[in-house]
């Protein structure tokens, strides 16, 4: 049973989780690899809309896309904006990438082999990860502008997207934790989180929505 303060609580975390920020013209896009293929929709549509001459997709697999997406999270998203009319000449797909550490590493790395010259990032990710995608990057390319981007849902709609709410809400609160524990391990900035989002998380963990938390020594972010 999710209750109402449940549900207020997973709210302030939701809002949070997000930068706020306007996509404006980068010089590139970079599309954060995971179960949600409205990354690539998104990423799509900026490119679309002029935001990005370049789009790179990265990611491996994991437990939870292994089954949906058995040639790499990177290999289906390409596919996915292929079919939405990108062009395959403006893709660039980075494979290997198994956390949000190696999605920024693996990326400039290829970037850089391309050519690219980058001095800002459209970071595509998915909505409750926009504020610890652009932590991570802002720690480990400090020298570009990021620009955090997602698929513009309500936490509503993205809970009927996926069609259950337990898993989103323990996403939300394991995504907070990591923003709270990784800055002191150097996986990415540390940012101030206020008072009622840290009180909302702590109300969640004691209601049981754990199950994404980490429970031994992190792994890389």
């Amino acid at each position: 049973m999710i209750s109402t303060q449940n549900w207020a609580d997973t709210r302030r975390l939701w809002d949070y989780h997000q930068m706020g920020h306007t996509p404006r013209p980068c010089s590139v896009a970079i599309g954060l690899g995971s179960h949600d293929l409205g990354v690539a929709d998104t990423a799509a549509e900026l490119y679309e809309r002029g935001m990005a001459p370049l789009i790179v997709f990265s990611g491996a697999t994991s437990h939870t896309t292994r089954e949906r997406m058995p040639r790499g999270e990177a290999v289906h998203y390409r596919e996915r904006a292929l079919e939405l009319g990108v062009p395959g000449s403006a893709i660039l797909v980075e494979p290997r990438a198994r956390n949000t550490g190696d999605n920024i590493r693996f990326s400039r790395e290829l970037l850089e082999e391309a050519g690219a010259e980058v001095s800002s990032v459209l970071l595509i990710s998915k909505p409750y990860e926009e504020r610890r995608a652009y932590a991570t990057a802002r720690k480990l390319w400090p020298e570009v502008e990021i620009i955090s981007a997602s698929s513009p849902m309500t936490l509503n709609e993205y809970v009927d997207s996926l069609g259950d709410a337990r898993m989103v809400i323990d996403m939300l609160v394991g995504a907070l934790q990591r923003l709270l524990v990784y800055p002191g391990q150097g996986y990415l900035i540390s940012q101030p989180v206020p008072a009622d989002v840290i009180e909302a998380y702590e109300r969640l963990c004691r209601a049981g929505f754990t199950s994404r938390l980490l429970t031994t020594e992190a792994p890389s972010a």
